[in-house]
């Protein structure tokens, strides 16, 4: 499916062409037919002797409405430009022309209306040369020309078959992905409620579909969908969709809306754009210049920030950034024309680059250059390193198809290049990543430095001080461990050349303490002895190297004599089934209070578990433990 749109100066005969070809009144409003004066978008349809059917977006013509035309031919496929035989090339004309030309409508017909009121046939053949002189510096320099009288109906089947000839040389439309329909009319109908129409630009609609209206976030669910006045269940992208809305009060839409699946597009007050200057525009395009900008079917104030030029002037591009007034659903790589607002007049446009920069570029760096000439080649790889580089923390596979709008498939054909470190499913940038190396790095040095004596830090100190979500820091943490740079014993994190090292004062009583332990191996001081002896610091430094095992608040066992008291233990639960406190004590020849704090300490751990005066296995696997 495919939508054709008009274009050209007032009273040129573009209402009048489109109720020729399709029998329908493309003026809607009476004010319309009362002033025989098109105000604002007019819409009909027409099926093709092929079979296929086309949505015809009408335009106003008038320079008082150049803003209404603007909302209806940013979706078009081919552009209808008509100019009238008796006038000729007229001031809208060129307007019209020079906006078809900067939103790369892919094709054009130039319809010559109005024959039937021209005799002379020098003056036509003028005319014609007039219009072959606008074509013949841009892309439309070969557009065919048809002579149409929409009064007498003559041209119209050559204008039919232009038509057929021109939509058999489009690409394909994009139906896979988000479904994004640009919204160019609210309205109510009794029984119905909520309606918005506008051409389907991508993606596949159908209906119990839950949809968002941006820049809003307003959710609601597709109750009905019709095309060219047929209710349908499906509407694919590329033709004129009406929509009826559950959920969603009318008022809180309007032109220039987008209508998408939720949490797919986000809106924006900052993008990164290519800006071009008409070369017949009356003003150059000046830094921090308020523009109107028209995208989609919407409108909206902005600033320009020019990043590498104070001017452009005519017939020059150049690279900026726009600041919108309001949040503003953008797509990337889609076509903007920009105007100045008083006087009113079109002075450019240019394409959309980046809908989500982090941040307002710092002028004329050539790394900042860099990025926006890669932007603008539009390769896949660029735009996918781009995406991850903006990103700053690593995203799935899905993630990053959703933000660059590149396929699956193909990210995953571009993932073996050296900016991009793949951990599936995650993708981060090699630069992001060294990033935050360094910042762990650092991160360690200074809490060793700050603790010499504790083993390392805690994953979640580090996570807080890195600033990332969970499942982001656990991706980086994986590959700091994976390469080396970060070694992970137990519940810390240490470098790996990191030691504890005590004073000669704390070494001299871990001595005594040593010599204690070894006068009695199965019955250890207390804590509270051990820690008036050595430190409290140097206590909970041991206890988190795992050099000893606190049972509770008072008892410890050195790790050795713990996992020897361990296997003990699940030894004879294996061939008795049971242990009692009597029995352990006298095996190591201890006493009651390291027996029962022992094996209370398997209690809690979930190892055992207490029967009247017996401990028996509550678990088997106790390998991670012995």
């Amino acid at each position: 499916m495919r939508v054709v749109g008009t274009a050209g100066h007032v009273d040129h005969g573009k209402s009048s062409l489109v109720k020729a070809l399709t029998g329908i009144e493309p003026d809607r409003l009476a004010e319309e037919q009362a002033r025989k004066l098109t105000i604002d978008l007019g819409f009909a349809w027409l099926t093709l002797p092929n079979g296929e059917t086309i949505g015809i977006v009408d335009v106003p013509g008038h320079e008082d409405f150049i803003e209404n035309m603007l909302a209806g031919v940013g979706g078009i496929d081919i552009g209808l430009l008509v100019i009238a035989a008796d006038e000729g090339v007229m001031p809208q004309t060129r307007e019209h022309f020079a906006i078809l030309k900067l939103l790369e409508i892919p094709h054009i017909i130039v319809v010559l209306t109005k024959i039937d009121l021209v005799d002379d046939a020098e003056w036509l053949t003028l005319v014609e040369l007039d219009i072959h002189e606008l074509l013949e510096a841009s892309p439309y320099a070969d557009a065919p020309l048809v002579r149409v009288s929409a009064r007498t109906g003559e041209g119209i089947d050559a204008l039919v078959q232009a038509l057929l000839l021109s939509l058999e040389t489009l690409p394909p439309k994009f139906i896979e992905g988000t479904p994004i329909l640009p919204i160019d009319r609210v309205f109510t109908k009794t029984g119905f409620g909520t309606i918005v129409t506008g051409t389907l630009i991508r993606g596949i609609l159908q209906v119990g579909d839950y949809v968002e209206i941006q820049p809003n976030d307003i959710q609601g669910r597709v109750r009905g969908l019709q095309q060219y006045q047929k209710d349908v269940d499906v509407a694919y992208a590329g033709g004129r969709v009406a929509v009826n809305i559950s959920g969603i009060e009318h008022k809180s839409i309007m032109r220039g809306d987008v209508l998408t699946f939720p949490e797919t597009l986000h809106s924006t007050k900052l993008a990164d754009v290519e800006l071009h200057c008409l070369l017949d525009a009356p003003y150059s395009l000046k830094h921090n210049m308020s523009v109107k900008v028209f995208v989609g079917t919407a409108e909206c104030m902005a600033r320009v920030r020019l990043l590498f030029d104070d001017e452009l002037r005519v017939g020059q591009s150049g690279y900026a950034q726009l600041l919108f007034e309001r949040n503003v659903p953008l797509l990337r790589y889609q076509r903007f024309i920009i105007r100045i607002p008083s006087p009113p007049t079109t002075i450019g446009g240019g394409i959309i680059l980046d809908v989500g920069p982090r941040r307002k570029w710092k002028r004329q760096r050539s790394e900042v250059k860099a990025r926006f000439e890669r932007l603008s080649r539009g390769q896949p790889i660029d735009l996918l390193i781009e995406t991850l580089s903006q990103v700053r923390y690593p995203i799935t596979i899905q993630m990053a198809s959703a933000k660059s709008e590149l396929a699956e498939e193909m990210i995953l054909a571009l993932i073996d290049h050296d900016d991009i470190v793949y951990m599936p499913p995650y993708l981060i940038h090699s630069e992001v990543l060294f990033h935050y190396q360094k910042r762990a790095l650092q991160a360690l040095q200074d809490w060793h430095a700050e603790h010499p004596m504790m083993t390392g830090m805690r994953p979640v100190v580090l996570q807080e001080r890195l600033g990332l979500e969970h499942s982001a820091f656990g991706v980086i943490l994986e590959w700091l461990i994976l390469k080396g740079s970060i070694v992970q014993e137990g519940d810390f994190l240490r470098l790996p050349d990191f030691q504890v090292t005590y004073t000669k004062t704390q070494q001299n009583a871990l001595r005594q303490l040593e010599k204690m332990l070894s006068q009695n191996l199965h019955m250890p001081p207390s804590i509270k002895e051990a820690t008036a002896l050595v430190g409290e610091d140097v206590f909970e430094s041991l206890l988190m190297q795992g050099v000893f095992i606190r049972l509770n608040n008072d008892v410890f066992l050195p790790k050795q004599i713990y996992h020897t008291w361990l296997r003990a233990v699940y030894q004879i639960l294996q061939t008795e089934g049971q242990i009692t406190v009597a029995s352990l004590r006298d095996i190591f020849q201890t006493s009651r209070k390291y027996a029962i704090a022992f094996l209370e300490h398997l209690d809690a751990q979930g190892l055992t578990k207490r029967v009247e005066d017996v401990r028996v296995l509550k678990r088997s696997d106790w390998d991670a433990w012995l």
